[in-house]
């Protein structure tokens, strides 16, 4: 059996990808008051993009959907702590992942913000054809899984949570 073909994302890739996304933004006008990164593959994307758009205000949101390659549980589930509706109110939000696949899991979040923001927006580096989420910022589409360097290696120690 052959492997599949994958979308290789490396590390000065990355940095580049998450500038480039973060001018889009820029570009829109949207001027977001708080980034909000889905862990953790948003955690990085989130962090650059930060920098590049000089705002501070960076909260994260704890959801596990993924339990490996390709395989995922019936519906993402947010982990605590959960971001205390407090910090949000009234704000513009940005909401950061690395990718949107099914988009479940930005949906989830997009949804729990939107009782609490004035307005959200979803950035991802990457977006699949099959999202039931289109992004309003999108770095790359591509239907392939993709390797991030983030988690294309193994976990250096073993343990149930390292997923």
């Amino acid at each position: 059996m052959s492997e599949p073909v994958r979308e290789v994302l490396t590390w000065q890739t990355f940095g580049s990808a998450s500038r480039e996304l973060a001018q889009q933004v820029v570009d829109s006008g949207f001027r977001p008051d708080l980034i909000l990164s889905i862990t953790r593959g948003g955690m990085l994307p989130a962090g650059a993009m930060s920098y590049a758009m000089g705002i501070k205000n960076l909260h994260i949101i704890n959801v596990e959907f993924y339990t490996g390659v390709d395989t995922r549980l019936p519906l993402p589930v947010l982990l605590p702590p959960v971001p205390a509706a407090v910090d949000l109110s009234d704000k513009r939000a940005l909401i950061v992942d690395d990718v949107a696949d099914t988009g479940e899991t930005l949906r989830m979040v997009r949804d729990f913000c939107a009782e609490h923001v004035a307005e959200t927006r979803t950035a991802v580096l990457y977006e699949k054809s099959h999202s039931v989420v289109k992004c309003d910022y999108v770095w790359k589409r591509t239907d392939e899984w993709i390797a991030f360097p983030w988690s294309s290696e193994p976990p250096l120690v073993g343990s149930s949570t390292d997923n």
